[in-house]
């Protein structure tokens, strides 16, 4: 019965300080995956400021052929809103917000199941050899002890799906030119 007592306690204080660090975790999380794309940056950018072409190398769009997307707002400027709905990747809205024409975009998005936003960013920077496409997503976590451990699993939970979608628009764009 001692040793029930001890367990208990034990348990809960282990449940405890996994809260107390929760509380001192950064709210903020970030990550980023470029890579080399052996084209000029005019040929890249058109993929990626019209959320309408991310169905070509969008790894989400690949897993769920499916999914219903909806797109409103201005093509290829900034306001453009793209909403989907998927029974396997959740739903969400990505709206641009800043461009930099041929060199930057900028995108919101929002996951109303998880009451989760983030902001996103596309660099295209002319280098020796094509651009290199920088590929960087951010957000906080909020106070939210557990939401806190989550953040710190975004760059293992969503860098993979960054480099293969980077790595899909590498292919869709060098086989354009």
């Amino acid at each position: 019965m001692k040793w029930l007592k001890k367990s208990i306690i034990y348990f809960f204080g282990a449940i405890v300080l996994l809260l107390l660090v929760g509380f001192i975790l950064p709210s903020h999380y970030q990550v980023e995956r470029k890579i080399l794309i052996e084209a000029p940056a005019e040929n890249i950018y058109p993929n990626v400021v019209d959320l309408r072409a991310w169905s070509k190398w969008g790894v989400w769009y690949m897993r769920d052929p499916n999914m219903e997307v909806e797109f409103s707002g201005p093509d290829r400027a900034i306001g453009m809103l793209s909403v989907w709905k998927s029974d396997t990747q959740g739903s969400g809205e990505m709206r641009i917000s800043a461009l930099k024409h041929n060199r930057m975009v900028s995108y919101d998005l929002y996951f109303p199941e998880y009451e989760m936003s983030s902001t996103g960013t596309f660099t295209l920077e002319p280098v020796k050899g094509g651009t290199l496409v920088t590929w960087q997503d951010s957000g906080e976590m909020g106070t939210n002890p557990v939401n806190r451990y989550i953040g710190l699993m975004m760059d293992s939970m969503i860098g993979p799906d960054f480099e293969l979608g980077l790595e899909n628009l590498k292919t869709v764009v060098e086989n354009q030119t």
